[in-house]
């Protein structure tokens, strides 16, 4: 087998990966770098069979749906197979459904532990925890070799990291992710279910609204959330984009119904009042919210919308949980929004935690993989892998096993 990486080595995002043979070619994700958040910004790679020319490739697999491994997907040759997990599938096409957008790749759906053979590769997806809901990593074989890509991962979710370790065996290759190795101090993950017990004590600590901004596609926090709001008496409301990811899941997770505590609002627009009417037992209006205890879901471009709102319903003695990276802090629109909702009586309190692996996640999963080459990709400090007794692969894109 033959590993190139594309893109996504000395860098974090951008993740490209070819793992080949003499007669089959896969693609392990196909993602934009973080400076491309506009579609006018993508600079689409050309690599020949994939993005241009004639299609060479038998099949592209998404490890997960943020957009540094899944932004090029649109510009992958039609001809060639896209495979993701199938709530993936469910939330990516809830997300482009909202926006009034279809998506533009047809995609194919895998579950957890199921081994497709594609060509000479016989490649399983195997769930992982990550900010991403329906996360995996991989493990492709041929030719007795063995070879794991990690994808995202971390072990400070609410899936038990020692169950998949368990299903981790030795492998010749890991290709393994590490983004917080660009941290100044190597710090042990926050644990998602920890962040419930510091927002029902901060919930209950205030009399005021609630607030709660993090990305819809971060399940995980929108249920910390959820639990959070529900120990503390209070409803937990849903904008319709939250809402619309929430009830494309098929799982343990915060779907609109009322008599679980779970309501609807819109902010405006011909739009959103179609999208409402999904949820006829659960669509609450800003005079019925202005009487309740609550915590809501919320994002900067509803500003106009809390304005209204703050005119019916003080924000006094108010709170405000950021659950997003930090780094979104240094955005000039996130700091205006911030201060608007600090002048009108609402305190700010950091929730969050990691998305990616600590240090200890990635010694664990080294030490079970036990790989004969670690290739570090999704990081900006490859060196770090260097302690390691193993070879590591730091600046040539391609390794022949």
């Amino acid at each position: 087998m033959k590993i190139q990486i594309h893109s996504g080595q000395n860098q974090i995002g951008g993740s490209i990966i070819e793992i080949s043979t003499d007669n089959t070619k896969v693609i392990f994700d196909a993602g934009v770098n973080l400076d491309e958040s506009d579609e006018d910004e993508i600079e689409v790679p050309q690599i020949d069979g994939l993005f241009c020319g004639e299609a060479l490739y038998d099949a592209v697999f998404v490890s997960h749906y943020h957009g540094d491994h899944v932004g090029l997907l649109p510009y992958v040759l039609e001809e060639i197979p896209i495979y993701m997990g199938r709530q993936a599938a469910n939330i990516v096409k809830a997300a482009s459904e909202y926006r009034g957008k279809n998506i533009e790749y047809y995609y194919r759906c895998f579950e957890d532990g199921q081994e497709l053979q594609i060509g000479e590769l016989s490649v399983t997806p195997i769930m992982c925890d990550h900010s991403a809901y329906d996360s995996f990593m991989f493990l492709i074989e041929a030719d007795d070799k063995k070879i794991l890509y990690s994808g995202d991962f971390r072990s400070n979710g609410r899936m038990e990291f020692a169950n998949l370790l368990k299903r981790i065996s030795m492998v010749d290759v890991l290709v393994i992710e590490g983004t917080t190795l660009t941290r100044e101090t190597y710090m042990e993950n926050i644990q998602e279910e920890l962040l419930e017990d510091i927002a029902e004590d901060v919930l209950n600590r205030y009399s005021g609204p609630a607030f709660l901004m993090t990305s819809a596609m971060n399940v995980e926090r929108i249920i910390t959330g959820y639990n959070a709001s529900r120990a503390a008496n209070r409803i937990f409301l849903e904008d319709l984009y939250t809402a619309g990811i929430m009830s494309a899941i098929d799982g343990n997770v915060p779907v609109p119904e009322k008599e679980n505590g779970i309501r609807v609002f819109m902010t405006g627009g011909d739009r959103q009042y179609e999208l409402i009417q999904r949820y006829p037992d659960s669509k609450f209006a800003k005079a019925a919210i202005a009487k309740e205890k609550f915590l809501m879901c919320i994002r900067p471009s509803m500003k106009n919308y809390l304005k209204k709102l703050n005119e019916i319903c003080p924000f006094n003695d108010g709170v405000l949980f950021y659950g997003m990276w930090k780094g979104y802090l240094e955005r000039e629109d996130m700091q205006e929004f911030i201060a608007f909702m600090e002048n009108i009586g609402v305190k700010i309190h950091i929730l969050h935690t990691s998305g990616h692996a600590d240090v200890n996640a990635i010694n664990a999963l080294v030490e079970v993989a036990r790989p004969k080459y670690i290739i570090p990709v999704h990081t900006e400090n490859p060196d770090w892998y260097t302690k390691y007794d193993v070879k590591i692969i730091l600046d040539d894109k391609e390794l022949h096993i």
